[in-house]
């Protein structure tokens, strides 16, 4: 299931680079995905949520456990309240923001309550895109400074830009970098709550 992919390792990337597009292009008539969210958790409100943390070295992915930071894509991380997710100390960490949203949905079906969810923040980095194999992929951004609360983000879903596990969900905090984006790359724009199990599934390889 957990094929690598062409990497660029610590955000570097071989083959032809594009560098990071702030313009906004995007026309008024983008389509937006509308569905209605379902991720519970938060923690009980009388503490402040663990901050984000950088992603170790030798950290793999809960999921399909490749080793995160050496291939490209989003990445995100989940803290949980009570809970070791696979046997270690919090945050669950992922090599792309599809399978967080995945696992997030099993674990909260099993009654695990996550009190912060960060996800790489695009408008925060400079990122790049390049080619590789055929394939549009963007860097990977690890440091705890690169994440925010994926309840603040537009998320550009679905667009010809890949990560480590294929097509995947985009954050940027800034939607007008959303917008670029996804003018220049397709995709649709969503936000946390219009994350479902069903647009998850239409993602990936």
């Amino acid at each position: 299931m957990c094929e690598e992919q062409p990497s660029g390792v610590d955000g570097q990337a071989d083959g032809t680079s594009v560098g990071r597009r702030r313009l906004l292009l995007a026309s008024a008539g983008a389509a937006t995905v509308s569905l209605t969210g379902c991720l519970g958790g938060g923690g009980d409100g009388n503490t402040e949520p663990p901050a984000a943390v950088t992603i170790p070295e030798t950290a793999t992915c809960e999921v399909c456990g490749m080793v995160i930071r050496q291939h490209p894509g989003p990445s995100a991380e989940i803290f949980y309240k009570d809970q070791q997710p696979n046997g270690h100390e919090n945050p669950a960490r992922f090599d792309s923001t599809w399978e967080a949203y995945q696992y997030e949905f099993e674990k909260d079906g099993s009654g695990w309550e996550d009190v912060a969810f960060y996800v790489t923040d695009y408008s925060s980095v400079d990122y790049e895109t390049y080619e590789d194999g055929g394939d549009i992929l963007i860097t990977r951004h690890f440091e705890a400074s690169t994440f925010v609360s994926a309840t603040d983000v537009t998320y550009v879903v679905d667009s010809e830009v890949k990560g480590t596990m294929g097509r995947d969900l985009i954050a940027f905090s800034n939607r007008e970098d959303a917008e670029s984006f996804q003018s220049e790359h397709g995709g649709s724009l969503t936000t946390h709550d219009g994350v479902t199990p069903e647009v998850v599934a239409g993602l990936g390889m």
